[in-house]
């Protein structure tokens, strides 16, 4: 069974009247669920609030209080890293946290097969110290350390789809081999990083634009599966983003939502080698929002087993 963790305040979450990451992002993929007959073979769970200690294995004390100790008056934002906050982005935040923890938790404990985390604020650009992007918490970082640190696994893998570059995820794990981290992101675009220092662990690909599903199909098969099945990860995380789909606003990718269903069953036949098919995936970015709602979709179905292989 496939889970899918969300929670209301992570659509209470605005940045701004008009902005890229807006609350419609998750109510277009709840309606596409809908209408591909998707929504009744998934197990829908509400988010719980995070536990502050799982937080702080990736950032600082600092960081955390920053956002915190400065949640707005209603009607106010407050600035953080490349966002803003409104009155209950703090508590979306925890429930972003707390989403992926908890689907972590089921997952290991044999409760549900793997979890899609359909939640806001995002979080792959916020590195140890400082949130980036239109992040607050890396959720799916806190995620991969809870899985080392509380579970006590040897080997975790870390999944990027988002178009751009997963700064913050590398930046906590630069020195955690047991964690292999690979990604595919468009080059010269935010946060104009990746790969200044190369480590045998990450394996980060760089593209140009204009990429297709055919080249990013080459490089899962030439670069991802081959260091991912030599690190036999012992579960798979994937950050979710969809805005390297050919509609999205803010990338200048060409992939469609086949080629991400194409992906997902890639990194599904990984975890059911070393596994037991473990896999907990949570929302990145996604801005063209008929491709991000196709392309979820798509990747929702996939992990649930719902379509036959293409």
């Amino acid at each position: 069974m496939t889970a899918l963790y969300t929670h209301p305040y992570c659509l209470k979450h605005r940045t701004a009247d008009v902005h890229p990451d807006s609350p419609e992002r998750i109510t277009v993929i709840q309606a596409q669920l809908e209408k591909t007959g998707t929504s009744p073979f998934l197990d829908f769970r509400e988010a719980p609030e995070a536990d502050p200690q799982d937080i702080v294995r990736a950032h600082t004390q600092d960081m955390i209080l920053d956002a915190q100790n400065n949640i707005p008056a209603p009607g106010a934002y407050y600035p953080l890293g490349g966002t803003m906050l409104n009155e209950y982005s703090w508590y979306a935040a925890l429930r972003s946290v707390g989403a992926n923890v908890a689907a972590t938790d089921a997952v290991l404990r044999g409760e549900i097969s793997n979890a899609f985390c359909l939640v806001r604020p995002l979080g792959h650009h916020s590195t140890m110290g400082e949130a980036m992007g239109f992040g607050v918490f890396n959720s799916v970082a806190i995620a991969a350390l809870r899985a080392l640190k509380v579970h006590g696994l040897n080997r975790v893998a870390i999944v990027d789809l988002d178009v751009h570059h997963g700064n913050g995820t590398e930046d906590i794990f630069s020195a955690e081999k047991r964690c292999m981290m690979v990604s595919y992101y468009q080059e010269y675009l935010y946060p104009f990083s990746g790969n200044e220092r190369p480590r045998s662990h990450m394996v980060n690909v760089p593209v140009p634009a204009g990429t297709d599903g055919d080249d990013i199909r080459r490089v899962v098969r030439e670069q991802w599966l081959p260091a991912l099945y030599a690190h036999r990860p012992e579960m798979i995380f994937i950050s979710a983003g969809f805005d390297a789909h050919a509609d999205d606003p803010l990338g200048g990718m060409n992939l469609l939502a086949e080629d991400y269903a194409w992906i997902t069953r890639q990194i599904m036949a990984v975890a059911d080698t070393f596994s037991s098919g473990r896999i907990v995936s949570s929302l990145e970015g996604g801005y063209g929002l008929r491709g991000l709602a196709e392309s979820a979709t798509a990747h929702i179905r996939a992990l649930a087993r719902l379509d036959k292989d293409a």
